[in-house]
């Protein structure tokens, strides 16, 4: 029988350890009702409550709360964001100290890699879903990144 501790499944964590030393990889993450839990070989497991419908969870500090509310626009809601097919670690150029295969300002043809995302060992070019000009890289190297966060402005 698993152990249980304010509601985290030890037995659980457990297997989840054994998964990543069976199949190589370096991280795994589950969610269960509003427990989410992820293993890495990168550091410890992290215990992470998942957000629930409402109101934010932390007061906003007292000097923003006087200032007008201005909202400011995401990178997530920019139309031409280029976003992550997948989860992965970034990387921005094709080899350890070769250029970036984009910089900021740079203008880019459609179908043209932007960036690199390693996932499961495996290399994946990001291409460029069309021509512009790069007016933002919102990532950094080697950075690990979700499915569908923004990674580059294209415009």
């Amino acid at each position: 029988m698993s152990e249980k501790k304010n509601g985290i499944d030890k037995g659980l964590i457990r297997d989840l350890a054994n998964i990543l030393n069976e199949t190589d990889l370096t991280e795994i993450e589950v969610e269960q009702d509003d427990l989410r839990i992820r293993v890495s070989r990168a550091g410890t497991p992290q215990y992470i409550q998942a957000p629930m419908a409402g109101p934010a969870y932390a007061p906003a500090p007292a000097a923003a709360a006087s200032a007008p509310a201005v909202a400011a626009p995401s990178a997530a809601d920019n139309k031409n964001a280029v976003t992550a097919p997948m989860v992965g670690t970034v990387y921005l150029a094709p080899a350890p100290g070769a250029r970036d295969f984009i910089e900021v300002g740079a203008t880019v043809k459609e179908g043209q890699t932007l960036l690199i995302i390693e996932a499961m060992k495996t290399m994946n070019q990001i291409p460029s879903p069309r021509s512009g000009k790069v007016t933002e890289i919102l990532i950094n190297d080697a950075q690990p990144v979700e499915y569908g966060q923004p990674l580059v402005i294209v415009e």
